[in-house]
């Protein structure tokens, strides 16, 4: 129950809203009962305070019981009472003592029987082979055999799966450690890398933080990273003193060389990148520029999207050489936006997906999805600064002649919301009607009664209510820009044949073979197609959002662009997901520029949890799939 219950808190840590049962139920794979028993033990778990209120509309987290009881669960010190409590104090006690542990005793010790210890055993043996150790049985004394540099993986790999969603919590950490201020030790090692020239990437400081962290306590206890074959790396000094100067500083500990070069590579590999004041010229690796040229070559001709760039390249490739070394160290990078980037911009992901394909394939070696959201980090930066001139809004300003006074407004406007609008008429007589206007938005100082949408009166002088009042205008306009062009085309690629109000198979690979199959007979796709869906699955699930999986090919080569769907009554396990809809799509040539606006505004409108189960529940037939499909369209 532990790791549901846990897992159920997490749900709702997320939303904004109550959520029903049967939603946590589809979402943790269980039945409605059980969430009512996860509810009754929450409501107990943190006196006088309920954790999870309930109400006719269903659950919600009390954030602030909640931050009581995480903050208990912190400070919970060397009680063992879950399967994964007694993990990671068997984890703890095999890595600081030499001559392990005798299993009976601990046994006695924790309360629990020699065959519940035992089972605990052997997922610690599990994590213990990740991590390049392995453990020794003697009688009834078990130790831990491996590296230095193997325990601390070990540890680094309890901590981390322990972390919630990807995020290392510093007051775990300082209490895991006996280690004092390492939010003060963060930020003064933030700034001293900027000082010296660094950029600085804050999503990935604390999981080095984890490592320094560990590297602390083990050099406390007298226990380094060997220094026999140490060698140095030149662009590294600068991290290097720096790293020892705060260790001493804060801590009181001297790291030896070994220590300070494995974290300062964690550093440059993870958290660093070259700034224009970096004291080092960064070094590319030519292979690595070799890649990015072939990646950005490919890129354009599968999707249509233009990364050529000079700057862009070159910070992508020395990212690349990051990844790989990463990859080979067998050391993952966190990344706590992995799920929001996955559900929010799924053409980004899915192009950095077939990058990663290419990463993989050309380097052997593995790229997970936290991985994919760094380098779709990198794509989605990139595209925001080509794309702000192409999103702008079109605006006319209508404000009567008296000296200067339009000209006052303007320069306003233009000062304030220029990155988003793009002011093409000023009309300075007062008889003008706003209909008359082509432009998307009109900004008028003269009230008006006539009916037309994206028309805001204003103040002469612009007040801070005017300014969020066009602000909000524009961003109904691109939306309303991007729906008009978007909504008749989705509904273009659906047909009656693809349509299944039941999927066609109990899990991913039947279900992505059934719809498949369904492509091939209509001419859309061929079976080289579906296999490729079934390998872009394979590199990372599909599942965009809590709901809604969108298997396809990488690269656009189906036939011609279509759409088979299956509604999911009872939610399908979909990786880390289960989802209510699936919608396999075949994506051709023809169209590419169409493809991004199509495909990310078809994850949002199945973005809403509700709405989606309403969906899959109540639409029996295509008509009425259409229908329900439609509205939903119109709202989001």
């Amino acid at each position: 129950m532990a790791d549901k219950y846990e897992r159920m808190l997490e749900l709702l840590a997320q939303a904004d809203d109550w959520v029903t049962a049967s939603e946590l139920a589809d979402d943790l794979g269980v039945t409605t009962r059980s969430v009512r028993s996860y509810v009754a033990a929450a409501k107990t778990a943190a006196q006088p305070l309920p954790i999870v209120i309930a109400s006719t509309s269903g659950y919600r987290l009390n954030r602030e019981a909640y931050g009581e009881f995480l903050d208990r669960a912190r400070t919970r010190g060397d009680i063992a009472g879950t399967p994964q409590e007694r993990v990671h104090h068997l984890v703890r006690r095999l890595t600081e003592l030499d001559d392990g542990i005798d299993v009976f005793a601990l046994a006695d010790t924790l309360f629990v029987s020699e065959s519940t210890l035992e089972a605990d055993l052997r997922k610690v043996k599990t994590i213990a082979d990740t991590a390049g150790a392995s453990l020794e049985r003697t009688g009834s004394r078990v130790r831990l055999i491996g590296t230095e540099g193997s325990r601390r993986r070990l540890l680094s790999s309890l901590l981390q799966a322990e972390s919630s969603r990807g995020v290392i919590d510093l007051d775990a950490l300082e209490n895991e450690f006996g280690l004092t201020a390492l939010g003060a030790f963060k930020a003064e090692l933030m700034q001293a890398l900027e000082a010296e020239g660094f950029f600085v990437n804050e999503y990935g400081v604390d999981a080095v933080l984890l490592h320094i962290a560990i590297a602390v306590d083990r050099a406390r206890r007298d226990q380094h990273l060997s220094d026999a074959n140490v060698h140095p790396d030149p662009q590294h000094v600068a991290v290097v003193d720096v790293l020892r100067r705060l260790t001493h500083e804060h801590y009181d500990v001297e790291l030896n060389a070994a220590d300070l070069e494995y974290l300062a590579r964690l550093l440059v590999t993870r958290v660093v990148a070259p700034g224009n004041r970096a004291a080092e010229t960064p070094v590319i690796d030519p292979d690595d520029r070799d890649t990015v040229d072939r990646i950005v070559t490919q890129v354009l001709d599968e999707y249509s999207v233009d990364f050529r760039d000079d700057a862009f390249m070159t910070r992508f490739a020395i990212h690349l050489g990051n990844l790989v070394a990463r990859a080979r160290d067998n050391a993952r990078s966190r990344n706590p936006l992995t799920r929001s980037i996955k559900s929010s911009y799924p053409l980004i992901f899915d192009i950095a997906v077939f990058i990663a394909s290419i990463v993989q394939r050309e380097r052997d070696i593995t790229v997970d999805d936290d991985e994919i959201s760094y380098i779709a980090l990198h794509l989605g930066s990139h595209l925001e600064r080509a794309s702000r001139r192409e999103q702008r809004v079109t605006c006319s300003i209508v404000c009567p002649s008296y000296y200067d006074l339009h000209q006052i407004l303007r320069k306003k406007v233009e000062e304030e919301l220029g990155d988003q609008l793009t002011i093409e008429y000023v009309v300075t007589r007062s008889d003008v009607d706003p209909r008359d206007l082509a432009s998307e938005l009109v900004i008028t100082t003269v009230p008006t009664g006539a009916v037309r949408e994206g028309v805001v009166v204003v103040q002469p002088f612009l007040t801070d209510d005017d300014i969020d009042a066009i602000r909000q205008a524009a961003s109904r306009a691109r939306r309303q820009r991007r729906r008009a062009g978007i909504a008749d085309e989705l509904l273009e690629y659906f047909d009656e044949r693809l349509f299944f109000a039941t999927p066609p198979g109990d899990d991913p690979e039947s279900i992505i073979r059934g719809l498949g199959a369904a492509l091939v007979e209509v001419g859309a796709a061929d079976e080289a197609y579906v296999e490729g869906a079934l390998e872009r699955e394979r590199m990372s699930s599909t599942a965009f959002t809590e709901t809604l999986a969108v298997p396809h090919a990488m690269g656009l080569t189906a036939n011609r662009t279509a759409i088979a769907l299956a509604l999911c009554p009872n939610p399908v396990t979909w990786g880390d997901a289960r989802v209510s809809v699936v919608a396999f799509i075949a994506f051709s040539a023809d169209g590419r520029a169409r493809f991004q606006p199509l495909f990310d505004q078809f994850v949002n409108v199945f973005a809403a949890r509700r709405d989606v189960a309403g969906l899959a529940r109540d639409s029996g037939d295509f008509a009425g799939f259409i229908a329900h499909l439609a509205r939903l369209i119109d709202e989001s």
